[in-house]
């Protein structure tokens, strides 16, 4: 079941979700603001095509850049972005990354395929940023640009994958 704002507060009162920066002002009805940091993964412009295959890398393809000015992030690109929050969770509490109705009306995508937020994760959320818009979409560092919703899990588990520990993109 999808927690709401009262749960929340109390799940993070008692230590089972924890979110680092925080402010009292991100919680929703049923989900927590998630700001953009100040970095971005871009993929490089001499790279003409990618095997998908399962051993592709997506480091060997796109360079990490600082997000010091606004990104013009062009018709059709994606891009990764990180959270600015580093997000803790208990083995029984799971959550999904979702975008924000007002930047999806303007054509912007959150995250394309990877929403899901295993239990037990302790680790920043890297965001799979896409224009579908038509025109240029300016991508700033600080913006809420998406939301967390959190749900219990029926057992306990613990993501030990990849990007268990994940701080950068």
């Amino acid at each position: 079941m999808i927690l709401t704002r009262d749960v929340i507060l109390a799940e993070m009162a008692a230590g089972n979700i924890k979110i680092d920066p925080f402010g009292a002002d991100q919680v929703g009805p049923a989900s927590v603001d998630l700001h953009l940091a100040d970095e971005i993964r871009v993929m490089n412009p001499d790279v003409e095509s990618v095997d998908v295959r399962d051993d592709a890398d997506y480091a060997g393809v796109t360079t990490v850049k600082k997000l010091d000015e606004p990104y013009a992030l062009a018709d059709g690109e994606t891009i990764h972005g990180i959270t600015s929050e580093r997000i803790t969770l208990s083995p029984n509490i799971c959550a999904w990354l979702e975008g924000r109705s007002r930047y999806a009306r303007l054509g912007l995508m959150i995250h394309v395929t990877s929403g899901f937020v295993n239990p037990g994760v302790d680790n920043r959320q890297v965001l799979e940023i896409s224009n579908v818009s038509g025109r240029t979409l300016m991508i700033h560092a600080g913006t809420r640009l998406c939301q967390i919703v959190f749900q219990r899990t029926e057992g306990s588990a613990v993501y030990k994958g990849r990007f268990a520990s994940q701080e950068k993109l």
